[in-house]
């Protein structure tokens, strides 16, 4: 009985395998199908590209799905079989509306060199750099003061907002245009490259033809007309991240530049927005060594606008530079008490030579020249 038992399972076994292998074949039959039909597809992409039609057509998917029902002679119910081909429409629809993620220009790739960004004489993407100035030009004898002590302190970039994008509409919107000769004239006067922010497309020349590194906020990263009219400068571009942006969003905020041939960019972390209300933002230092890692673009950190507060701002700099940021952007001014925008994260011109001397150790004697 026993050996009966034994050699019955051992049949049953046996067409089990059988049975099995017979699956995996048509699995295998379909697979090879499948990948014909992908390339069939393909081919439909490419004719649909050339004579610009739409990818999707419902009703050559409605014509196919009757086809197919028609032609079921089951054990499949028509519901499953509707569902089964579903399937492979809709990854088959997503071949030909993604054809395969285009590499970005700006990401890194095997044999490509990092960019570095050359400002007038100076360069961003080497030693360590300071960005420094008011958040505002407000008038000359501000911007001059401020100009003066940063250039002997032996800063390289004086930076200050003319169009500045405020979320009140009462506050101080900047000098305008007044404002961008004051800074260019001070930059030019002790010799230092001026940064400033473009807010809108029909500003862009005026920008261009009197600042020298083209500054977009955190606002417009996500503004892609401004940012294809800014790249078509040809001018240097600092791009801000946006609050609210993940990484992936800011590398195509830059991609929007390197792709209209303007290469000549810097990333810039500023802080994101989260539930944490002792800073004005939450400071996201894993972004520089990931933007580092990811794309061949030099990347500083805007410790100002990420603190909104004073205190902290020499130690998250040094945490910046320490986790490897090409530079730092720090708002400087001769009497923050008195300054008409952000006065609470302004440094004055002594508490920023005792921040130069907290961050020394990070910078080598050329960062600054």
């Amino acid at each position: 009985m026993k050996e009966k038992n034994s050699s019955g399972s051992i049949r049953n076994g046996s067409e089990l395998a059988a049975l099995r292998d017979e699956i995996t074949d048509f699995n295998l039959r379909i697979l090879d199908l499948l990948n014909r039909r992908a390339g069939v597809v393909r081919q439909v992409r490419e004719f649909k590209e050339r004579h610009a039609m739409d990818m999707f057509s419902p009703s050559r998917e409605k014509e196919m799905l009757d086809i197919l029902v028609e032609a079921n002679r089951g054990p499949f119910d028509d519901s499953a079989v509707r569902h089964l081909f579903r399937e492979v429409f809709r990854t088959s629809l997503g071949m030909m509306e993604s054809p395969g993620e285009k590499r970005l220009v700006v990401s890194r790739g095997a044999g490509c060199p990092d960019v570095v960004v050359r400002v007038g004489d100076r360069e961003v993407g080497r030693a360590p750099i300071i960005i420094a100035g008011p958040c505002s030009v407000e008038d000359r004898e501000q911007m001059d003061m401020v100009g003066g002590a940063l250039s002997r302190l032996g800063v390289g970039f004086l930076r200050g907002g003319a169009f500045k994008p405020r979320t009140s509409p009462y506050s101080f919107q900047g000098l305008g245009e007044e404002g961008v000769l004051m800074l260019e004239e001070v930059g030019r006067r002790h010799g230092m490259a001026t940064v400033s922010e473009v807010v809108d497309t029909r500003t862009v020349s005026l920008m261009a033809e009197h600042v020298d590194l083209l500054q977009v906020g955190s606002r417009n990263m996500a503004n892609y007309e401004l940012l294809k009219e800014v790249a078509g400068t040809g001018k240097p571009v600092l791009l801000k991240r946006g609050f609210a942006a993940t990484l992936n969003e800011f590398m195509r905020a830059a991609e929007y530049l390197a792709s209209a041939g303007n290469e000549n960019l810097i990333l810039c972390e500023r802080g994101i927005r989260s539930f944490e209300r002792e800073t004005r933002f939450t400071l996201d230092l894993s972004a520089v060594p990931l933007l580092k890692s990811m794309c061949r673009l030099p990347v500083i950190v805007d410790v100002s606008h990420a603190a909104g507060r004073r205190d902290v701002i020499p130690a998250l700099a040094r945490a910046a530079l320490a986790a490897g940021a090409h530079g730092v952007m720090i708002e400087v001014h001769p009497n923050p008490v008195l300054a008409r925008s952000d006065s609470q994260q302004q440094l004055d011109l002594e508490q920023f030579e005792a921040f130069l001397d907290s961050v020394e150790t990070f910078l080598k004697p050329s960062s600054q020249a």
